[in-house]
């Protein structure tokens, strides 16, 4: 790998990637807890959230249809400039009667991420060649894991000391300088054969509905595929709760502040890197539907302990080992969930059926971040967390029981055509 980085311009886009990540999670971090300390509102942070998902709900799924018609390059470089220009509003959110303009701005910086990161994964080749591929595309691996590992400390660091402002310029200089990064980088972004744009584009819009529905049906016909739906549908609605009420339960039920949520957000990725070697290893001795179940029942104990620790113990450092553990599993159940879908669907429709799932994922996330803002007043972070929890403790039973590896060993030609 380290022969992979001493390529001028894969270096150059890499260290880009990673300055901007490391600024974008110094935000994620400070912007909701910041919107829920002036507030006290559960509702009022859920929208920050809400208003993150929405845009990969909305055009998600055809945003690549754009980045396959315009120069990766400069997508790259122009987007992350709109990026840093687009994220400066964020400094007026002062108090609470400045705090609407939160919302229109994490709804805008999302939108324009949509097209940033697939037109990344598609520049990609562009800058090593294809020997080296697979290990450029694990050193990108390695760079969200190391963004993540320090981000949300920064975050949590800096609006401690000087406030959202700080979080805010840190991010936008972020996104300047990957910018100027991306800028240097001699390879060309043309797409090939990117004649008729606007007609083709067109097209892929009256499409979406027809290639949709035929992903779908894929879903219906190959029952291994079924199941990861019907599990990342409850898990993602967990998830949706969990985006909301982490924060609260950080602030009320931890007595923390923007700095104890970096910290916790840093050492579950400190988890993801141990899951990482141990998914490798366990990965060679367990079937991926075992270790799917597996990864995920222990994901969701771990969970659930994290977040009745406080009623028993105090203090943050036990906070922070369980979420190391918490992120072990989580690696591992990723990759595996990946692999069936890969070993399940053709070729010819797997970008569909991860599109699906990717969308129908983030919709229910969207619905459940909503409902969770509406109801946290009432029902209170851990009784909320707990349904978080939980789900991903059933899920886990869930696939144990329907996805032996002795019921699914179909060929993959099980996912055929549908008619």
């Amino acid at each position: 790998m380290g022969e992979v980085l001493r390529q001028r311009d894969f270096a150059l886009a890499w260290f880009g990637g990673l300055v901007s990540m490391l600024g974008s999670w110094a935000l994620w971090i400070a912007l909701p807890i910041h919107v829920y300390q002036l507030t006290g509102s559960a509702l009022a942070t859920s929208g920050v959230i809400a208003a993150v998902v929405a845009p990969g709900v909305l055009i998600g799924s055809v945003a690549g249809v754009f980045v396959d018609r315009w120069n990766r390059k400069t997508t790259l470089v122009a987007g992350n400039l709109l990026l840093a220009v687009a994220t400066l509003p964020l400094i007026a959110a002062r108090d609470e009667s400045w705090l609407w303009i939160v919302y229109p701005t994490a709804f805008l910086l999302s939108t324009l991420e949509q097209f940033t990161d697939p037109a990344e994964n598609a520049f990609l080749p562009r800058l090593v060649g294809a020997e080296d591929l697979v290990a450029a595309n694990s050193l990108n691996a390695l760079n969200n894991s190391l963004a993540r590992l320090g981000g949300p400390a920064l975050g949590g660091a800096l609006y401690a000391s000087l406030g959202l402002a700080g979080a805010v310029t840190a991010d936008a200089v972020s996104f300047a300088v990957a910018a100027v990064l991306l800028a240097l980088v001699h390879a060309s972004g043309a797409v090939e054969a990117a004649g008729h744009a606007t007609a083709a584009a067109v097209r892929r819009w009256r499409r979406v509905w027809v290639e949709w529905r035929d992903g779908l049906e894929v879903v219906r016909r190959e029952r291994a595929v079924a199941i990861v739906f019907v599990v990342t549908a409850l898990t993602a609605i967990g998830e949706g709760v969990f985006g909301v009420m982490f924060v609260v339960w950080v602030r009320d039920v931890l007595e923390g502040g923007a700095r104890e949520l970096g910290w916790l957000h840093t050492s579950q990725a400190a988890g993801g890197l141990v899951g990482g070697a141990v998914g490798a290893y366990v990965g060679r001795r367990i079937v991926p539907e075992r270790l799917f179940g597996l990864g995920l029942l222990v994901f969701g104990v771990c969970d659930l302990a994290l977040f009745y620790y406080p009623l028993l113990l105090g203090g943050v450092a036990i906070g922070m080992g369980l979420m190391i553990l918490v992120g072990i599993p989580g690696v591992s159940t990723q990759a595996a969930k990946t692999t069936i879908l890969q070993t399940h669907v053709q070729d010819a429709y797997r970008g569909r059926v991860f599109g699906s799932l990717s969308t129908s994922a983030s919709l229910l996330m969207l619905i459940a971040t909503t409902a969770a803002g509406a109801a946290g007043a009432v029902v209170g972070p851990i009784a909320l967390l707990t349904f978080q929890g939980g789900a991903y403790v059933a899920a886990g039973i869930f696939v144990l029981l329907t996805l032996a590896p002795r019921a699914v060993r179909a060929a993959p030609s099980r996912a055929a055509e549908p008619a």
